[in-house]
């Protein structure tokens, strides 16, 4: 990586880790929380943890709109101190023992992470586009940081203080606290002319290209597939007679599967092409059901399916955004990756409102075909669409 690239990443990549420590951290956490603060009536104990979701699907196309009119710094810091007093109103909640005031902390934390969800396209326009794969790409390295730290932090944490996981949260807000500094001393001028007034097509013309067809097929259903498994996964494990530690065990190496491949993978799209990477992806999610469906119930099944899961799903994710990229004009890229996005996220909470009552109803089985319905879906389409998109425009041709 050249000097200018790496003074464009670093702190970027330094944010991305903070979120993503924070969104690791959060999601393993809300649902023991609001179980804990309940009373004797636990069915709502999962609330905070689609509230949290929640509040990054609805808050993502305002945070694009936000940021197109007052810059992505702007956007960033707004984001990140809205997470920091989520975080604060979370601890509050624990001492309140109120679980209205929880899941509305973790509704303000869901919008941080609509906010932050913009970083890589920060760093992808800052890049250029011949470099905005490797750009993204490197960007979610960040995401290895919150796989190995996340889990280590929450049990240093949980119990500082009389009132458990207070501390946990209260971490959070200081590692918000540090993305703000970051972020008050980046320099995000894109490496090229955004000067040039280029004419804005409707959303809807733009969402009937291929590529941004197949860019969002790829990162929703790839979404929708690796949270379907990963938010079942612990409880079909402990079903199956597995222990905490061994659920954690598998969850903290998906996290790394997630994320680790984010070293390489900008440097396979460039030299085979997102749509390539996309397919690959696609394959390693079926690979992903395949195994867990012939290897059967233990461990190593659990941890050998969810590695795959992980590894497809950081191919599918880079390979769409990186494919979005090439999909719109610089007057239209707001609206375009704010579609993008809110799609993504609305997968995702269908999936994670979905993934527990079809474990409970249908099995874990069925769980892996749903999953590899999804993927089948994305290979297919992109074998339909590949003839379209060597037609795109030249704008186009960045995701190449």
């Amino acid at each position: 990586m050249d000097l200018k690239l790496f003074r464009v990443i670093a702190p970027l990549a330094t944010c991305q880790a903070a979120l993503l420590t924070n969104n690791i951290i959060v999601i393993g956490l809300n649902g023991l929380v609001g179980y804990a603060v309940l009373g004797s009536d636990k069915s709502l104990a999962t609330l905070p943890v689609a509230t949290y979701i929640a509040g990054t699907a609805a808050a993502t196309f305002p945070a694009s709109l936000w940021m197109r009119r007052f810059g992505r710094r702007h956007g960033f810091l707004i984001g990140t101190i809205i997470g920091l007093f989520g975080a604060l109103v979370c601890a509050t909640a624990l001492f309140m023992n109120s679980f209205a005031v929880l899941c509305f902390g973790t509704l303000m934390i869901g919008t941080y992470n609509a906010f932050g969800q913009y970083y890589r396209f920060a760093a992808a326009e800052m890049s250029g586009p011949e470099r905005a794969g490797r750009a993204i790409s490197l960007v979610l390295t960040g995401g290895i940081v919150g796989a190995i730290a996340g889990p280590e932090i929450a049990k240093l944490t949980k119990d500082v203080f009389a009132v458990q996981f207070a501390g946990t949260y209260l971490f959070l807000a200081c590692l918000a606290l540090v993305a703000l500094m970051v972020q008050a001393r980046l320099n995000l001028l894109p490496s090229h002319d955004e000067s040039e007034q280029t004419e804005s097509r409707p959303i809807s013309q733009i969402a009937r290209q291929p590529g941004f067809i197949m860019a969002v097929l790829s990162s929703a259903f790839g979404n929708a597939g690796m949270n379907m498994l990963m938010t079942s996964a612990p409880i079909a494990m402990i079903s199956h007679h597995h222990t905490y530690a061994d659920a954690a065990f598998v969850i903290q190496w998906h996290a790394l599967g997630m994320f680790a491949p984010s070293l390489a993978t900008g440097a396979l799209i460039k030299r085979a092409g997102s749509t390539t990477i996309i397919r690959l992806g696609a394959l390693l999610m079926l690979a992903c059901a395949a195994a867990a469906a012939l290897l059967g119930t233990g461990v190593s099944a659990f941890w050998v399916s969810m590695v795959l899961l992980g590894v497809g799903w950081n191919f599918l994710y880079v390979g769409g955004s990186t494919l979005l990229t090439g999909n719109y004009h610089v007057s239209e890229r707001a609206k375009a990756q704010a579609l993008h996005d809110q799609t993504v996220f609305l997968s995702t909470a269908i999936s994670a409102l979905l993934s527990g009552w079809l474990l409970q109803q249908a099995g874990w089985q069925f769980l892996l075909g749903v999953t590899a319905a999804l993927a089948a879906t994305v290979l297919l389409a992109s074998i339909w669409l590949a003839e379209s998109e060597t037609k795109v425009p030249q704008f186009a041709k960045a995701s190449e």
